[in-house]
C-alpha cells in the first residue's frame, strides 16, 4: 500500500504532466517550456525538476495522455487479421494512421533521445495512468507496455513464424526495414520534405511495409 509522501509524490507527478498536456493541447509542442509548465501547475520550475530529470521526459509522459485512442483502437484492427502476418500488418496501419495524425507526439515518445532507459518511462507513466488500460484486452497489454517498435512486432512475427508463414531469420529484416520506412516518413513529415496529408503518408508508408514485408512470406501462405 503507497504511503501518504507516495501518494503525494503522484499527484505532484501528475500535475505537472496534465499541465504539460494541456499546454501541447492548446499551443503545440513547440511551446511548451518549464516556466510554462509550472506556472500553470502553480509551482516554481525548480520544484519541477525534483520530479522530471529533463524537459524531454516530461513531454514524453504528457504526449502518453494522447495515446489512448490508440491503444484503443490497436484491439479492433489485430481482430480483423487472419493469421500473424495480417495481425502483423495491421497493427502498423493503425500505428500509421495514428501517428501520421499526430506526428509531434509520436515522434516524442518513439523517436525522441529519452536517454537509456526509455521503457523505465513508460513503465513509471502507466503505474500512474493505469485508468489508460481499462478495457484493453489481454493479448494488447504486452504491446502496449513495450517501448522498442522492434520488440512489439518482434511477438507477432514470431508467431508468423510458429504458423510456417516466414522463416525465423527473417525477422531481424522485416523489423529493421519496417521501423526504418516509418521513421523516414515521419521525418519527412514533420521536416515538411513533402506534402503529404496524414492519410497519404500512412498509405505510402503501409504501401512500403507491406512490400517488405510480403517478400519474406512464404509463396500461397499469406494473403497479397
Amino acid at each position: 500500500m503507497a504511503t501518504r509522501k507516495e501518494l503525494q509524490m503522484s499527484r505532484m507527478w501528475m500535475y505537472f504532466v496534465d499541465a504539460t498536456a494541456k499546454i501541447i493541447e492548446e499551443e503545440g509542442m513547440e511551446n511548451v517550456t518549464i516556466r510554462k509548465v509550472a506556472d500553470l501547475a502553480g509551482y516554481t520550475s525548480a520544484t519541477i525538476y525534483n520530479y522530471f530529470n529533463e524537459l524531454s521526459h516530461l513531454i514524453f509522459f504528457a504526449s502518453m495522455r494522447f495515446l489512448k485512442d490508440y491503444t484503443q483502437e490497436l484491439s479492433v484492427y489485430m481482430s480483423r487479421g487472419k493469421d500473424s502476418i495480417e495481425k502483423y500488418l495491421l497493427t502498423w496501419e493503425c500505428f500509421c494512421q495514428h501517428s501520421f495524425r499526430n506526428p509531434q507526439v509520436f515522434h516524442a515518445i518513439f523517436i525522441s533521445d529519452l536517454g537509456s532507459q526509455p521503457d523505465e518511462l513508460l513503465k513509471r507513466y502507466y503505474s500512474v495512468y493505469q485508468s489508460d488500460l481499462t478495457g484493453l484486452p489481454e493479448d494488447i497489454k504486452p504491446l502496449v507496455f513495450e517501448y522498442s517498435l522492434s520488440k512489439r512486432s518482434q511477438a507477432v512475427l514470431e508467431k508468423a513464424v510458429a504458423e510456417n508463414l516466414l522463416d525465423e531469420q527473417d525477422i531481424e529484416s522485416i523489423n529493421e526495414m519496417t521501423v526504418l520506412i516509418w521513421q523516414g516518413m515521419m521525418t519527412t513529415v514533420l521536416n515538411n520534405r513533402r506534402n503529404y496529408t496524414p492519410d497519404e503518408a500512412s498509405q505510402r508508408t503501409m504501401r512500403y511495409i507491406r512490400e517488405a514485408t510480403m517478400i519474406h512470406v512464404k509463396s500461397g501462405m499469406s494473403p497479397s
